[in-house]
């Protein structure tokens, strides 16, 4: 048999169970926490250092969430002809894109009538996937090209604007700008534009080809820590010089601690390369230090990360379920949670709603935890039933 049917990378898997946990804490911070639906937590004159950082750590995920799957598709293609492997990745873009759409949104608005979409990451994994399809059949370095050239240098269309709500807007949005286009039934909020996430997916499957067992593990390492250290180098020299790598500069603030905040507070919705740069640049570091590491928490929070999409599906209902129960505790009606959605300016301001940071953290672990031995035994199912074919689709 095939040792890279059977084996798996670990440090991938903790990695991406690292940053599984910590989405949650994101989500339920949007669900619970008060403050969550008057103010952007990374508004400098409302926030605070520890509600900025409650928000600032999860922007680790969805980049690496990217990065790592293109990873997969790379290892994953191994055992497929290059054909078979385009075939796979539409066919499961495709599954992905229709998630989004129906169970994903149900789970975030439960809107029987699906009057507002919100275009997420399951929605940008899927279209990544499709692209990826296609660069496939070209070869690495070219596709690094390709990757590094979009991460690089899609912040030169920042000043490109379509504000119609039409479909040109709405196209302009697909590309590379956040946006909310409205019809006389339907919202749809594109939260992921898909520029550069194809060139993270792009990267991420080029990054591949160092974690296949022939490769030298400590040539692997050194490769690793050069992007790691690179990367977060240039984020510096980019960020200080402030003239480009994000929609919007850095500013002196009324203490240093503040004036630190404003210099990491980078743009997400699209992610501009100094986001891209400090989040890739500490997950290359993390997978050349962990390679080795080996005991029961890795192997706890290693489960995470084998079975993702299954968590996320099922962590996203289970937040929302506890919300409902909080709202009404709270005295709300049951119906008021369905208007708790991600993007804090399309909802009205729930003043009396919500708890302190204290009791999102406890919720948080709650879920986390409550979630483990389900996520463990689709992690055993799966590993015991590799030929069930609609396995690789969940």
């Amino acid at each position: 048999m095939n040792t890279l049917k059977t084996k798996r990378i670990h440090s991938i898997d903790l990695l991406r169970g690292s940053v599984m946990i910590i989405m949650a804490l994101d989500h339920t911070r949007q669900y619970f926490h008060a403050d969550a639906f008057l103010y952007d937590p990374q508004n400098l004159e409302k926030t605070t250092v520890f509600i900025f950082f409650t928000r600032w750590i999860t922007h680790f995920c969805a980049p690496i969430f990217v990065l790592l799957a293109g990873s997969s598709a790379f290892l994953s293609g191994q055992q497929k002809t290059k054909k078979d492997m385009a075939v796979f990745l539409v066919k499961r873009g495709l599954w992905l894109v229709f998630l989004e759409l129906t169970v994903v949104n149900f789970a975030w608005f439960l809107n029987i009538h699906f009057s507002f979409f919100l275009l997420g990451i399951i929605w940008v994994f899927g279209v990544c996937m499709i692209c990826l399809s296609g660069l496939i059949f070209l070869s690495r370095k070219v596709i690094l090209f390709i990757g590094l050239l979009l991460v690089c240098a899609h912040n030169s269309l920042d000043k490109i604007h379509f504000p119609q709500n039409n479909f040109m807007g709405f196209l302009w949005g697909i590309i590379h700008e956040e946006k909310l286009i409205s019809t006389r039934h339907i919202q749809i909020f594109i939260a992921y534009p898909v520029m550069p996430w194809i060139g993270v997916m792009a990267i991420g499957y080029c990054l591949g080809g160092i974690f296949t067992k022939e490769f030298d593990a400590k040539k692997r390492k050194r490769i690793l820590f050069i992007c790691g250290f690179t990367s977060l180098i240039l984020f510096i020299i980019l960020r200080t010089i402030n003239v480009y790598g994000d929609l919007f500069a850095w500013t002196s603030q009324s203490s240093a601690m503040f004036s630190f905040l404003s210099f990491i507070n980078f743009s997400k919705f699209p992610p501009s390369l100094d986001f891209l740069l400090v989040t890739e640049g500490i997950a290359f570091i993390f997978l050349a230090l962990t390679e080795n590491i080996s005991n029961g928490f890795t192997k706890f929070i290693s489960v995470y990360g084998r079975v993702p999409l299954f968590y996320y599906l099922t962590h996203l209902y289970l937040i929302h379920g506890i919300a409902i129960l909080a709202a009404m505790y709270l005295g709300y009606p049951r119906s008021i949670i369905t208007s708790l959605t991600t993007v804090v300016t399309l909802v009205p301001c729930l003043r009396g709603y919500g708890f302190n940071l204290g009791v999102v953290y406890g919720i948080w672990i709650f879920v986390v935890l409550a979630l483990y031995p389900f996520c463990k035994m689709y992690d055993r199912y799966k590993t015991s039933h590799k030929d069930k074919w609609w396995l690789s689709y969940l």
